[in-house]
């Protein structure tokens, strides 16, 4: 677990130096180190309490898929990626004060300290002390937060930093900033399908585990194992209350049957679901002669092997969020693998 610490951050213009400021590298949903006991008592709130409030994005996974096969979609067709970082309202103007003000000191009276470390503090501190804020708006503390750099630890590392290059701003309460980076319902929406967890795939199939060359085997799913699921990301501060949920339905199941010496049904290898949820058709006595709606034919033996059967069910993705807001995200896929034996079939001439 990572608690809170402080951290350089890249200051744009004439602070080029080392800044020892609040902790940006908090993550959502992430643990905050609770070994502040100060109060802040306009708040309530202890020390890094009042952190860990504002950049903990809180997840709502009761209508997740379970079960011991279930794993996260990978994006389809799409080179769409979760959100890598954002902006979020991080302290009260007077956490902001106090924890600049800890750096400042920290850094101008450490004699180790470079000369450009102890300018760029003084210069960061000036900003909002007496520069482009007034002593950090402390006589705004009901009315606003302090905005700060949030970092997607699954994210690539050049791609979390990004949003580090942005100082941190001053936003009213409720209000969401102009800004590109600031958290909105989609950035929760794009955070959510990362939580997204789908149940894995395993087609029935008729012959099962074993099946003949040249002879036709059906697959299905019965209805109701595959129906759709959600996670809701939540982010509530004191300056801001907004949420998205994402949700995953299923759309078809793809079998390809690991082998270029093979036949698919249909011939795209697609299975679209019925409309009682099921996917295919089960086998019954007398359908040997049939073309089967989903299913697959081997045209050679896997000899002393198996084939790897993949099937895999494609999930359309869409969102809605706070204040009616709400889209499609890119598709995703889930699927597993099934080993599959064919034999030749064996005829004796007399």
């Amino acid at each position: 677990m990572q608690g809170v610490k402080r951290r350089a951050l890249p200051i744009v213009g004439t602070v080029a130096a080392l800044l020892l400021v609040p902790a940006q590298n908090a993550f959502a949903g992430g643990p905050i180190d609770k070994g502040s006991t100060e109060t802040d008592t306009d708040n309530g709130l202890k020390g890094d309490d009042l952190y860990a409030k504002a950049t903990a994005i809180s997840y709502d996974t009761s209508q997740n898929g379970s079960g011991a096969s279930v794993g996260p979609v990978t994006v389809s067709g799409s080179n769409w990626t979760p959100p890598a970082c954002w902006h979020a309202p991080l302290w009260s103007a007077k956490q902001f004060a106090k924890e600049t003000e800890e750096g400042y000191k920290e850094v101008s009276g450490d004699p180790n300290q470079p000369a450009h470390a102890r300018k760029g503090s003084y210069e960061f501190r000036q900003i909002y002390k007496d520069g482009d804020y007034n002593n950090y708006n402390l006589d705004k503390q009901d009315e606003g937060m302090w905005w700060g750099a949030v970092e997607n630890p699954n994210a690539p590392i050049l791609e979390r930093t990004a949003c580090n290059s942005t100082l941190p701003f001053w936003a009213e309460n409720g209000e969401i900033p102009d800004v590109e980076t600031a958290v909105t319902p989609e950035i929760l929406a794009g955070l959510a399908y990362e939580q997204i967890k789908v149940p894995g795939t395993e087609v029935t199939l008729a012959p099962e585990g074993t099946t003949k060359v040249n002879l036709r085997t059906w697959a299905w799913l019965d209805k109701g194992e595959f129906k759709p699921v959600s996670v809701t990301a939540s982010l509530n501060t004191p300056g801001l209350n907004i949420q998205a949920t994402t949700t995953a339905k299923p759309v078809s199941l793809k079998l390809e049957p690991g082998t270029a010496h093979a036949e698919t049904y249909p011939a795209s290898g697609e299975c679209q679901i019925n409309d009682d949820g099921s996917i295919g058709e089960p086998y019954a006595k007398g359908k040997s002669d049939q073309t089967p709606p989903c299913g697959l034919k081997y045209l050679r033996s896997s000899g002393d092997g198996t084939y790897k059967l993949q099937a895999t069910i494609t999930w359309e993705i869409d969102w809605a969020g706070t204040g009616g807001a709400g889209g499609d995200l890119p598709d995703g896929t889930f699927g597993n693998d099934q080993e599959i034996t064919v034999q030749e079939i064996q005829a004796v001439n007399r």
